[in-house]
């Protein structure tokens, strides 16, 4: 089953042609969308959106770059309460960023603090409810992991977007853990990421679209949608030597498997 593992089909970006694109991720034989949240009125939106599609699902999260969106614990109710819709099937998009500035009111170090409470809290919702999260990194690698791996007994992490080696990727993977691969192991420059996925064992890996950001060759520098994720799949499988049904059939169901939902 062709899968999208990560869009957000609530970005501005889709607000005038979502029925469009819908349709042509359908006919690109893309069979299950995973919708990301962002923040509590973003995962709203995507609760919206998923009961609209069939092949939509979603998740409700706090981004770490939207930390201080909240104060205190108590978002974490809100979540709880999002989380409940039929259609949640994770925790996400949670995690940790440092590459961005710190908002106003926040030194570098705070907001550290900030975004390790944010992601702490959604960790312990996550493990409560039974659900998986959906990771973001960015320059905040080791940091993340340090903070995900004692949950590894409780839950299980998607560490999306990947853009590491070998060597970042198969401890986790070894814990229990996924990685995904976005239209960045497409570009000519992702030597790196490629030969990550050709490494990682199957089943360790999902394959998503991180749409509207990050669209795969031949439509790099473009609008991102989940029909492109088709590329993305043609392209990994020649990487790896398989034909490409195969890898969807392997990649769908390990997004079935990760998500908790049938296949």
């Amino acid at each position: 089953m062709l899968t999208d593992t990560h869009a957000h089909l609530a970005s501005r970006q889709f607000a005038n042609d979502l029925p469009e694109i819908i349709e042509r991720a359908r006919a690109a034989g893309v069979k299950r969308i995973i919708c990301i949240g962002t923040t509590l009125e973003d995962s709203k939106r995507v609760l919206e959106i998923a009961d609209m599609y069939p092949e939509v699902e979603a998740t409700v999260g706090i981004h770490p770059c939207d930390a201080d969106t909240v104060k205190g614990d108590g978002f974490v109710e809100e979540l709880k309460d999002l989380a409940r819709h039929p259609k949640v099937v994770g925790i996400g998009e949670i995690g940790l960023d440092y590459y961005h500035q710190p908002p106003e009111g926040f030194t570098l170090d705070s907001w550290k603090e900030q975004q390790a409470f944010v992601l702490e809290r959604q960790l312990e919702l996550a493990a409560g409810l039974k659900l998986n999260v959906v990771l973001h990194n960015r320059e905040s690698f080791e940091d993340l992991v340090a903070q995900v791996l004692p949950w590894s007994d409780r839950l299980r992490g998607v560490f999306h977007c990947f853009t590491g080696g070998s060597e970042q990727a198969l401890p986790l993977i070894e814990r229990g853990h996924l990685v995904s691969f976005t239209g960045i192991v497409t570009f000519k420059n992702g030597q790196v990421i490629q030969e990550c996925a050709r490494a990682v064992p199957s089943g360790g890996f999902m394959l998503e679209t991180d749409c509207p950001y990050l669209a795969p060759m031949p439509f790099r520098g473009k609008r991102n949608e989940p029909a492109y994720v088709a590329n993305t799949a043609e392209f990994v499988a020649s990487l790896r030597g398989v034909r490409l049904e195969d890898l969807v059939s392997e990649t769908g169901a390990t997004a079935a498997a990760f998500f908790r939902k049938p296949a």
